[in-house]
C-alpha cells in the first residue's frame, strides 16, 4: 500500500523530467531527497520503477503501468484542490492572474480601477508569456491572444488590442523606414504580434536587435535604438516614443479571458471577472489605438 502521496509526486515529477537535477529543481527539495524517495516507493512497490541510464532516468514497465494510476490520482488532487477554494466562497480572498509582459504592465496601470469596489481581494499578477496551468492552480485567471483547445476552460472575449511602430520621438520619421534599425523577438519568439509584418517589410531580414521581452523591446525603442512594433497600449501612454504611422491593421489581436470551469463560479473569481470586463470596455479606445493622441504623436 502506497502510504505517501509525497513519494508519487516526487515519481511523478522524475517520470517527467528523466532527470534527478531538473525534478529537484521543479520541486524544489534536493538530489538526495528525490532519490530517497523513489527508493523509499519502489521498496512499497516491490519492484524497479526506474532504469538508471548514464545521462537519465528511464522508466521501467512497471514505472509505465504506475505512471497512469499516479496521473489519475493527480488530476483528483487537483480537482479537489480546485473545488475546495469555493468550500468558504466569500468575496475575500486570492485572485492569481497571469498574463504576458505587455498586458501585465497595462493591468499594473490600472489596479485601482480593478480593485475600486474589490478591497476585500488580494491580487496577484504574475507576467509571463507561458500558459499557466489552470488544472493545478498556478492561476486563478489568465488574458492570452490564443486559446487552448482544453475542454476544463471557460473563455470570454475582452477586446482586441492594436499595434503600431514606435521611435524615439526625435528620430523625426513620418512612417516605418526598412532601412532603419529595427528591434524585435528572437527566433524562439517570433510568432509575437507584429514579427511577420516586420519580416516582410524587411523581405526576410531579421530585425538587427533581438530580444524575449516586450518589456525589454520597450526599453529599447525609448532609448531611441531603433524602431519596433508594440502594442498601443503600451507605446501610446509613453511620452518617451512616438507612434511612426498609423495602426497595423493587419496586427490587431483578441484578447482573450480564460478561467476553469470549476472556478468560474466561484464569488471572488466572478468578482474580478467582471471588474476586468469592465475595464477592458472602459479601455477599448486606448487598446484599439484610438486613444487621444499626443502632441509628439504622428
Amino acid at each position: 500500500m502506497i502510504a505517501d502521496w509525497d513519494d508519487l509526486r516526487v515519481f511523478l515529477a522524475l517520470a517527467r523530467a528523466g532527470r534527478l537535477a531538473i525534478a529537484a529543481r521543479k520541486l524544489g527539495v534536493s538530489h538526495p531527497t528525490i532519490a530517497r524517495r523513489i527508493q523509499s516507493l519502489e521498496a512499497t512497490i516491490g519492484a524497479r520503477l526506474f532504469d538508471r541510464l548514464p545521462d537519465h532516468f528511464a522508466l521501467t514497465m512497471a514505472g509505465e503501468e504506475l505512471l497512469a494510476d499516479a496521473e489519475a490520482m493527480e488530476q483528483a488532487a487537483e480537482s479537489i484542490h480546485r473545488r475546495s477554494a469555493g468550500l468558504g466562497d466569500t468575496t475575500k480572498g486570492t485572485v492569481r492572474i497571469s498574463a504576458g509582459e505587455a498586458m501585465s504592465g497595462f493591468l499594473a496601470r490600472h489596479l485601482s480601477t480593478l480593485r475600486r469596489n474589490l478591497k476585500c481581494v488580494e491580487f496577484e499578477l504574475a507576467s509571463s508569456h507561458m500558459l499557466a496551468n489552470l488544472s493545478r492552480r498556478e492561476a486563478d485567471l489568465m488574458i492570452r491572444e490564443q486559446v487552448p483547445d482544453l475542454g476544463s476552460i471557460v473563455t470570454r472575449r475582452l477586446g482586441r488590442a492594436a499595434y503600431a511602430v514606435y521611435g524615439h520621438p526625435d528620430l523625426g520619421l513620418k512612417a516605418p523606414n526598412p532601412t532603419a534599425t529595427w528591434i524585435g523577438f528572437d527566433d524562439d519568439h517570433n510568432y509575437m504580434p507584429g514579427q511577420a509584418w516586420m519580416r516582410d517589410l524587411l523581405q526576410g531580414a531579421r530585425p538587427h536587435i533581438r530580444v524575449n521581452n516586450w518589456q525589454v523591446l520597450h526599453e529599447a525603442v525609448r532609448s531611441g535604438t531603433g524602431l519596433g512594433v508594440l502594442p498601443c497600449y503600451l507605446g501610446d501612454p509613453d511620452p518617451g516614443v512616438r507612434r511612426i504611422g498609423p495602426v497595423l491593421n493587419d496586427v490587431a489581436i483578441d484578447q482573450w479571458l480564460l478561467v476553469h470551469r470549476d472556478l468560474r463560479g466561484l464569488t471572488r473569481i466572478r468578482a474580478v471577472i467582471d471588474a476586468l470586463v469592465r475595464l477592458f470596455e472602459e479601455e477599448r479606445p486606448a487598446l484599439e489605438g484610438r486613444a487621444p493622441a499626443r502632441r509628439n504623436a504622428a
